[in-house]
């Protein structure tokens, strides 16, 4: 059982961050925000991903101008991105859910008041959110790209904002390799109690990006840090939310389904790939915690189905079917998929 960091609860909009809370999972969209339509179509995408917040960028006045056609017809909360023209965030603060602002480049310490003041008349939170590659010129100048400037400067305008009596805050130290996101993140946890949001930043395609925020986020989630979080993938937006929700699902942090299957050896009976393939397919929806087995041969998978709700173990030409370690079924192979997946249906009936 993962012990998490206790950290103060913010709430955007409906969704509760920190605390005891569930970790939430977000992305954001890439139209242009002026284009309300493009705009609200993907949030709505990420909305049947199964995304809990959702962020845009506001880069002009007519983006945010937008966001009140958009605020109000999102199922999701928005969340504005400002960077450098804090006037947008003041404009941007009469509609959203939550600002995120950039330290490094919001402009000074009279502009982050001024977001500070509209925020607060709204209840809004802030995420304080500090990235390596656009830190203050003097932390940089000092310590180069590091986790200790990251946490210096995430200290510095945490503090910032205390003084302002705003303690509605959530953070975030972002850089683009696993080493120094996880550093930060770890130097900074002790020091202060706001929820942090997880993230890699600029992490790359799909495949690149799933392993750098499986490691960063493993290590951090592990440690009980982190209180939401987004996978960057340069690519569709539902990836995001996919890889996400796997790695919460597959550290136990969220329920669902958990597939146990055995690497391809010379023991196998079976052609296996397209079996574990198609039971996931089939499950991928399925809400219910649901541990399943599904293994080539009889080596492992007796023993495996001890710990499994549902197992296949393959022989030559036919398998059995396992419900908590007991057979409760044996099928020629070409059946033996169907027979499961009737058995996972019927499991699910009995356990929602």
């Amino acid at each position: 059982m993962i012990k998490r960091y206790p950290t103060r609860k913010i709430k955007i909009r409906n969704v509760e961050i920190g605390g005891d809370a569930p970790i939430s999972v977000q992305s954001m969209t890439y139209s242009k925000t002026k284009d309300i339509n493009s705009t609200l179509e993907q949030i709505n995408r990420l909305y049947f991903a199964g995304a809990d917040l959702v962020r845009v960028a506001v880069l002009d006045d007519e983006d945010a101008k937008a966001l009140k056609t958009i605020v109000e017809k999102s199922p999701l909360p928005v969340i504005a991105d400002i960077h450098f023209n804090y006037k947008l965030g003041l404009e941007a603060a009469k509609y959203v859910d939550a600002l995120r602002i950039n330290p490094g480049n919001i402009g000074g310490k009279e502009r982050v008041r001024e977001i500070v003041k509209a925020c607060k008349e709204r209840n809004l939170p802030i995420r304080i959110g500090v990235n390596a590659g656009s830190l203050e010129d003097h932390l940089e100048n000092k310590y180069g790209q590091t986790p200790k400037a990251m946490v210096e400067s995430a200290l510095w305008h945490i503090k910032f904002l205390e003084d302002l009596d705003f303690f509605d805050i959530k953070v975030s130290l972002k850089a683009s390799d696993v080493l120094r996101t996880v550093e930060a993140y770890r130097k900074l946890r002790p020091l202060v109690d706001y929820p942090f949001h997880l993230g890699v930043t600029e992490a790359g395609t799909k495949f690149h990006a799933t392993i750098k925020s499986a490691a960063a986020f493993g290590a951090l989630l592990l440690d009980g840090i982190g209180d939401t979080l987004r996978v960057s993938i340069t690519g569709e937006l539902e990836e995001e939310i996919k890889v996400a929700k796997a790695i919460l699902q597959d550290l136990g942090l969220i329920k669902g389904v958990n597939i146990i299957s055995c690497p391809t050896c010379g023991r196998i009976e079976v052609d296996l790939p397209p079996i574990v393939e198609a039971v996931e397919k089939a499950t991928k929806d399925i809400k219910v915690p649901l541990n399943l087995s599904v293994m080539g041969c009889v080596v492992n998978a007796l023993g495996e189905a001890k710990e499994a709700d549902l197992a296949i173990a393959c022989g030559k030409g036919y398998g059995l079917i396992l419900k908590k370690g007991e057979i409760i079924g044996k099928y020629k192979e070409k059946e033996l998929l169907s027979k499961f997946l009737e058995e996972i249906n019927k499991y699910v009936k009995e356990n929602k």
